[in-house]
């Protein structure tokens, strides 16, 4: 597979599968506890979103998951870390089984996360942006006592503001950066994935989340981002201006999120670098992992807390992972 376009700038492309469950099953596919399983991996940045949100909301026993590995071909991604290499839930060896049985001959990417439908074993989204929404919002019944409001009516307009520039620039910067195909591409994108990290450090510098006093869905986006910044975008994308170990609020602002329940304990480092040096051969044709980097320092003390704000709002932290969903040991950062 080429990920690099040698004509110049990376376009992703963003054409989902767009069907939404939602409460009054408008789509035809109604919030319904126990039908629907979600498909992740966790070197995926927009399914850690996903991860994340689940486990904050408390929707562990409404909407199962399953774990594809780290590392995909032109095929899509497969369930190798399940016995057999079959998803024990959906009886499938690849996420394409699922595309194609709803689309036969699907032509577009076949992402994570993405929604399916255990009854018929149909895909039934991949929309990774309206997805982490719908489980805020479509999703309440089942939520968990004390889950926190990570989409507030108030605040929607602000966040869906920081969402858009954070998109462009970050999320998707990073591997306009990484996917560039000539100089003045890369320059392009590198110019403003560090002007935009810049903003981002001076507004964060007074204020403890991106928008309100409390996590939201804005900094669950900017968060899978950094977590992967020294692991894969610093070296592998070329995004060397700084490590995120050298931009101090982002740094502590990082470590003050993956020390909250819900985020670093969903963060598998290793699974991020074998996807990203491995799967990415015309970047990195060797296939050889890196070592690095030094993982210790995620949880340091931040000194975030003095800027005020409440995690968790009127809400509660999440409970421990559940056994069968704990990130394997050696993979996150040592205590």
């Amino acid at each position: 597979m080429a990920y690099v376009n040698p004509t110049g700038e990376f376009t992703r492309d963003q054409r989902y599968i767009s069907t939404r469950i939602t409460a009054d099953g408008r789509d035809g596919y109604p919030v319904e506890p126990g039908r629907y399983r979600l498909v992740v991996s966790r070197a995926c940045p927009w399914a850690n979103r996903a991860i994340i949100v689940r486990r904050l909301l408390g929707l562990e026993d409404a909407l199962s998951m399953g774990i594809a590995g780290p590392t995909h071909d032109e095929r899509s991604w497969t369930f190798d870390l399940d016995p057999g290499g079959r998803d024990p839930v959906l009886g499938i060896e690849r996420l394409q089984e699922a595309f194609f049985k709803r689309m036969p001959g699907y032509d577009k990417g076949i992402t994570v996360p993405a929604i399916v439908d255990i009854p018929t074993g149909q895909v039934v989204t991949n929309d990774f942006a309206q997805m982490t929404i719908d489980l805020s919002l479509e999703w309440t019944e089942h939520h968990r006592e004390g889950a926190p409001k990570l989409y507030p009516e108030e605040l929607r307009d602000q966040i869906d503001k920081v969402n858009r520039f954070v998109f462009a620039d970050v999320n998707n910067g990073v591997y306009r950066a990484g996917f560039a195909g000539t100089q003045e591409a890369y320059q392009k994108a590198y110019d403003r994935l560090f002007s935009r990290l810049d903003q981002l450090s001076e507004h964060l510098a007074d204020h403890r989340y991106l928008v309100g006093d409390t996590i939201t869905e804005a900094d669950v986006r900017l968060f899978t981002t950094l977590a992967r910044f020294d692991a894969a975008y610093h070296g592998h994308f070329k995004c060397n201006r700084s490590k995120l170990t050298e931009m101090p609020v982002l740094w502590a602002y990082a470590r003050d999120l993956f020390q909250t329940p819900g985020f670093g304990d969903t963060t598998d480092f290793v699974h991020i670098k074998e996807h990203y040096y491995i799967v990415h051969k015309d970047i990195n044709p060797t296939g050889i992992v890196p070592a690095g980097p030094d993982l210790s320092g995620w949880l340091t003390e931040h000194g975030r807390e003095k800027l005020g704000g409440r995690p968790f709002g009127d809400g509660t932290p999440p409970p421990p992972p559940r056994p069968d969903e704990v990130v394997p040991a050696g993979h996150g950062a040592p205590a």
